[in-house]
């Protein structure tokens, strides 16, 4: 499966590289477009989810990659969810 890193920024300007197993990331989120901190999490549950069920639909296990960056995702998001001004850049995607 082809892998991917999507580069975000979060709303305190720190930036990072989160992984995918799946390009399923291209169908959830736009590089450029910057996303309300609830949004962007709702977005990265379902593309991760959907990413960790391809690996399991072609080798029979979730992956556990992809679970784990969600689980990072999550924890980043928890000190800017009742900020509703915080946004979340999605910057770039690389392959």
């Amino acid at each position: 499966m082809p892998e991917m890193i999507f580069r975000v920024r979060w709303p305190d300007g720190k930036e990072a590289n989160c992984y995918s197993p799946s390009l399923v990331i291209q169908d959830h989120f736009t590089p450029g477009q910057e996303y309300p901190v609830r949004i962007f999490l709702e977005k990265a549950e379902t593309a991760l989810g959907e990413a960790s069920e391809r690996v399991r639909a072609r080798y029979g296990f979730p992956c556990s990659r992809a679970l784990g960056q969600l689980q990072v995702i999550r924890q980043t998001c928890v000190p800017f969810l009742n900020r509703p001004d915080a946004q979340v850049s999605v910057l770039s995607f690389s392959f």
